[in-house]
């Protein structure tokens, strides 16, 4: 079982299940338990799919782990947040329920009735959803048949089938080819990219070490480097610590009760290698320990224009990831390609169900760019997939620029110099923190 503490929970509740989310926040926190509170923030009347909403793209752009929300019945939440790709809500009454819903369904975001569930009816609840898995094969099998109905039809047997009759889908424009979708949003995309942008709202302030991937992933890294790494991920509690996979099993040892993740590169550098061997990987890395895997897409296959083995590639390792319960950010590596090039590998991405794109390794030509993460937040953002920026961010003004054009997430092994320099910056203006 994955401890509680080695995951980020997102929870909120409309003003009928204000109080029980308070309680079970402050319940969650007492554990050591990473919370992100989505509100509401008091008993004044909101629309519970707003906050469902928010909740549900935390989870499936990868923020968060699971999510927990909470209405008067659960039902409606329930509803909203399975319009969001990526999300298997489940509105549990009870202990069985919870399991059922993780064990048989893998669902990612609990939702829980205030008017039938109370504090201590709920804690039980909630402690099984965090902890159960989805491991059998069978029921892994049947999440997969899951996640493909939201990417069109499905295979039915042949009493299903009979039953249909002469039912079409209902489907506003006629199925297409993966790949010929893709290359039309990529030509639709591209013809609008001289468009304004739309005014963002005032960002909250910075939570500067939550978006940090620690980094170390040189060739001569030694056992003293990852031991430091990872206390200092500790220390500062960083998001994750991302290293090669020969570390991922030391790495999960050292941070273990720390809710650090341990992130392991596949594919690593120049991600030449079959798909299949992409995906064993992926997998030897999961069953070590790590929780999130950023693989290098197949560069030369994108700039052949082969894009059908650039999907089979990112779903390979994509599918190894579900299947671990951890996330897959793809690395496009950006400094190779053109806008056009860009603008379909994140295309591929979203179709394979990534959870994240990323820039750079670090090890070609160039890394992140102001202006490539804007590219690519514009893509992706509206599909839920996180962007992270990665490769020459070495300064607090990197990392700002870089959330600034749609950066979720930075990967940098300068993290504690950024951090020494915010707080420098906070001391001159008299805060306590970032």
């Amino acid at each position: 079982m994955i401890s509680p503490m080695n995951l980020k929970i997102a929870i909120g509740a409309d003003h009928g299940g204000f109080e029980l989310k308070t309680q079970l926040l402050g319940w969650l926190r007492d554990k050591g338990c990473e919370v992100q509170d989505c509100g509401t923030h008091s008993k004044d009347a909101v629309d519970y799919p707003r906050i469902a909403y928010t909740l549900a793209r935390l989870v499936a752009g990868g923020q968060c782990d699971r999510g927990i929300m909470i209405d008067g019945a659960g039902i409606g939440s329930a509803m909203t947040a399975n319009k969001v790709a990526g999300v298997r809500a489940a509105a549990c009454y009870s202990v069985a329920l919870a399991r059922n819903s993780r064990e048989h369904n893998d669902a990612n975001v609990l939702t829980l009735g205030a008017g039938q569930t109370n504090f201590e009816q709920a804690k039980p609840i909630v402690e099984m959803f965090l902890t159960a898995e989805c491991v059998e094969d069978r029921h892994r099998k049947r999440v997969q048949l899951i996640n493909a109905v939201q990417e069109g039809p499905i295979t039915v047997g042949p009493h299903q089938a009979t039953l249909l009759g002469g039912v079409s889908e209902p489907r506003p424009v006629p199925a297409e080819p993966d790949v010929e979708k893709i290359a039309r949003r990529v030509r639709d995309l591209m013809a609008a990219q001289g468009a304004p942008a739309a005014p963002s709202p005032a960002a909250p302030p910075l939570n500067i070490p939550q978006l940090i991937d620690h980094t170390i992933l040189r060739p001569d890294t030694t056992r003293a480097d990852i031991e430091q790494l990872c206390r200092e991920a500790r220390q500062h509690k960083f998001y994750s610590v991302c290293v090669n996979p020969t570390w991922v099993s030391l790495a999960r040892q050292l941070l273990d009760g720390s809710g650090v993740k341990v992130c392991c590169v596949v594919g690593f550098p120049l991600g030449a290698q079959p798909p299949e061997t992409k995906a064993m990987e992926a997998r030897a890395a999961i069953r070590q320990g790590a929780r999130e895997i950023d693989m290098v897409i197949n560069v030369g296959a994108l700039k052949s224009g082969d894009d059908a083995l650039v999907l089979r590639d990112i779903r390979s390792v994509v599918e190894a990831c579900r299947d671990g319960s951890a996330r897959c950010k793809v690395i496009l590596e950006t400094s190779l390609l053109t806008n056009q090039e860009k603008a379909r590998a994140c295309e591929l991405a979203v179709k394979a169900r990534a959870d994240f794109v990323k820039t750079s390794t670090g090890f070609s030509t160039g890394g992140a760019t102001v202006e490539d993460v804007a590219l690519m937040s514009r893509i992706v953002r509206e599909k839920g997939l996180g962007v992270k920026a990665s490769g020459g961010i070495r300064a607090l003004a990197d990392l700002r620029r870089m959330v600034q054009a749609g950066a979720t997430r930075i990967g940098t092994s300068s993290g504690i110099k950024i951090l020494q320099e915010a707080a420098g910056e906070a001391v001159s203006a008299g805060a306590d923190k970032y």
